[in-house]
């Protein structure tokens, strides 16, 4: 019986495509898929901001049901750390 991976499902990136040049997000699917094979390490190196953007979501997530004082600081922190990280990883991808 043929086993399908999650490969197979990925979504192609449009701007790597069209134009020949990784996008901001490019790497960010693989990534969760190593996260979910245990290889984390593989996970960090493939999109960097993948664990600033899990835990930005899963804050986000718990304080849907529970509220917190300070959520909205926490939420904007997370948020500029992770779009920081993005861009940093990015621009260091772009010149090397």
């Amino acid at each position: 019986m043929y086993m399908q991976t999650a490969e197979e499902y990925m979504l192609p990136c449009l701007n790597k495509k069209l134009f020949g040049i990784d996008c901001m997000g490019c790497g960010m699917q693989r990534s969760v898929a190593l996260i979910f094979q245990g290889e984390f390490i593989a996970a960090f190196n493939m999109y960097p901001a993948i664990y600033s953007l899990i835990a930005l979501f899963i804050f986000i997530l718990i304080n849907f049901f529970f509220k917190f004082k300070h959520s909205n600081k926490i939420i904007g922190i997370l948020a500029i750390l992770s779009v920081s990280t993005i861009i940093i990883s990015y621009l260091i991808k772009i010149i090397n």
